[in-house]
């Protein structure tokens, strides 16, 4: 390997602690010195941080990345925002374990509950792999630009054992002893950990809910201690009725490892305050269970034929799946109507907010683009609900596509849950909802909007919370710090111009699928991985594959 010089920048190490005009040698991937004065003598390379903090590269824990790896590699748009290393299989949606006979399934569930198209999954996954060590092998194999680990998902661990079955029933005493040990086994392998969800949201093939939510209290406990005896990794939770958050911490102390659920966001409603209240208390207790917040607002972009924040009512979850022309009939039937807003009204659990709605795309309907939607119901004197219906029926494919918030949109509240302690930054999302968000630059957008234009935080701390807090959460050992004998996983970013830039959509999937990315970032200069520049001047460069795979130490 080459030996790498950085130059006349500001190091802010990952610690916490103040940033200091100090250069950085890499040599053979590691980083070799920190100090001011390095002379260039004897270096194959040297990068110019002037004006610029240089720190490690960071961390981001909530990706869902485990099918777009094999595609890309590069791991795009993450790559352009100084992250260098990523964790998939959130949220328990990873595509290991598997049978191939259940390939399809897996595809059709990531289809709707992630909004990874079904067509892209099987043109670019090689399905050369059924345990999770082959799933890591395949990985391996590949050119990474980034660090890359994964969790083991409750999901397609179900299905691994139970087949079928796990879209319909609890397991049994027998069927619990095989879970335990494939996740063991995968454990021992190298998985970051275990993930699960019991959210209502999430429901898969033909609207059912995903096999994890069919989970019942002692396979979850069972799963977790799994996880507490191999001794390393982390368990993710997606809360729910059945397993509520206030019902984590006493299981991380039971369990041993840490947790970390998604997401604490900010609401109207106001609910993140206990939320917050509660951690506190946990922590006091000795639990160490991190719940994950986000700089940015809970935002989709989605058409009324692919609905998918309104899936959660059970009215619009009996037509996934369902052909076109019958979405379209029940769009049209008033009693279909009546029936999903009186299920909405029954259920306070993601109730649309109406006046965060905005058309944004509407062919049959260009001047109101840009609308909002309780504008245009207000012009047509009719509820919201009924306007939005309207509309989308008067498009041939029911290709309406509107914007929504759904949380995370109150700047102050958002300033204070990223300012509370014991909390992680995640649910970026990447590789997940690819056509319905684009949350990669999580990172950027913190240093500049709530960093800089908010001063929410230091420069420093916005560091720290971004690598060595997230490294020491996974245990990944020589990572999230600049110090010698450290993996030179490094960014270069200048703190008075750094954002996350705009968000386009593109279609350079697989069989020409179409995703949102965010491939102009400003002030990203330098990002090195393993000791090798994979951007140089705000360029990305080929760097033939530097990434690895990543292990949480025990």
């Amino acid at each position: 390997m080459s030996t790498i010089l950085i130059r006349g920048g500001t190091v802010v190490d990952g610690t916490g602690a103040p940033g200091v005009a100090a250069d950085v040698l890499v040599r053979d991937g590691r980083v070799a010195e920190v100090r001011p004065g390095l002379p260039a003598d004897g270096a194959d390379t040297v990068l110019d941080a002037t004006g610029c903090v240089v720190a490690p590269g960071f961390i981001d824990i909530h990706t869902h990345y485990d099918a777009q790896v094999f595609w890309d590699p590069a791991l795009t748009p993450s790559c352009f925002h100084g992250v260098t290393t990523v964790v998939a299989g959130n949220c328990g949606f990873s595509i290991a374990p598997t049978r191939p006979e259940h390939r399809e399934l897996i595809a059709r569930t990531l289809e709707n509950v992630e909004d990874m198209d079904v067509a892209a999954l099987s043109a670019g996954v090689p399905w050369d792999f059924s345990s999770f060590p082959e799933y890591l092998q395949s990985v391996g194999r590949l050119p990474l630009a980034l660090n890359f680990a994964a969790y083991v998902g409750h999901t397609a661990l179900r299905l691994y054992v139970m087949g079928d079955d796990a879209y319909e029933r609890a397991a049994t005493a027998d069927e619990l002893e095989r879970m335990r040990a494939v996740l063991a086994e995968a454990l021992d392998a190298g998985a970051a950990g275990f993930a699960t969800s019991v959210a209502p949201t999430h429901r898969g093939v033909d609207g059912k809910p995903v096999p994890s939510r069919f989970a019942e209290r002692d396979e979850l406990e069972a799963l977790f201690r799994t996880v507490g005896e191999a001794g390393r990794g982390v368990v993710e939770v997606t809360p729910g009725h059945s397993l509520p958050p206030d019902e984590i911490y006493e299981l991380q102390l039971a369990t041993g490892v840490p947790f970390t659920f998604t997401a604490l966001l900010s609401s109207p409603t106001g609910s993140h305050r206990r939320l917050v209240e509660l951690n506190r208390a946990g922590w006091e207790r000795g639990a160490r269970v991190w719940p994950q917040v986000s700089p940015r607002p809970l935002a989709f972009s989605m058409t009324l034929a692919e609905p998918f924040t309104l899936n959660v009512n059970p009215r619009f979850a009996e037509l996934m799946g369902a052909a076109l022309e019958d979405r379209r009939r029940a769009y049209a039937d008033p009693g279909w109507r009546a029936s999903a807003l009186e299920a909405w009204h029954e259920s306070a659990t993601m109730v649309p907010r109406w006046d965060t709605y905005e058309v944004a795309e509407s062919p049959a309907h260009r001047d109101l683009e840009g609308a909002r939607l309780t504008d245009v119901a207000a012009q047509r004197g009719c509820e919201p609900f009924a306007a939005l219906l309207d509309l989308g029926l008067d498009e041939a494919d029911l290709g309406l596509r509107v914007r929504c918030i759904l949380a995370n949109d109150d700047p102050d509240e958002v300033a204070f849950l990223l300012a509370e302690e014991h909390c992680a930054l995640g649910l970026s999302d990447a590789g997940a909802h690819v056509g319905q968000l684009c949350d990669a630059p999580q990172a950027t957008d913190l240093l500049g909007n709530w960093v800089r234009e908010r001063g929410v935080m230091s420069v420093e701390e916005a560091v720290r919370r971004l690598t060595k807090a997230q490294a020491d959460l996974f245990g990944l050992v020589d990572r999230g710090e600049l110090r010698p004998g450290a993996w030179a996983d490094v960014v270069v970013f200048d703190p008075d111009t750094v954002a996350p830039g705009p968000i386009r959509r593109v279609a350079d999937f697989p069989a020409g699928s179409e995703r949102l990315t965010a491939d102009a970032p400003v002030g990203v200069r330098h990002v090195l991985v393993n000791g090798v520049p994979i951007r140089v001047d705000e360029q990305q460069v080929d760097a033939g594959g530097p990434g690895q795979l990543v292990a949480p130490g025990r």
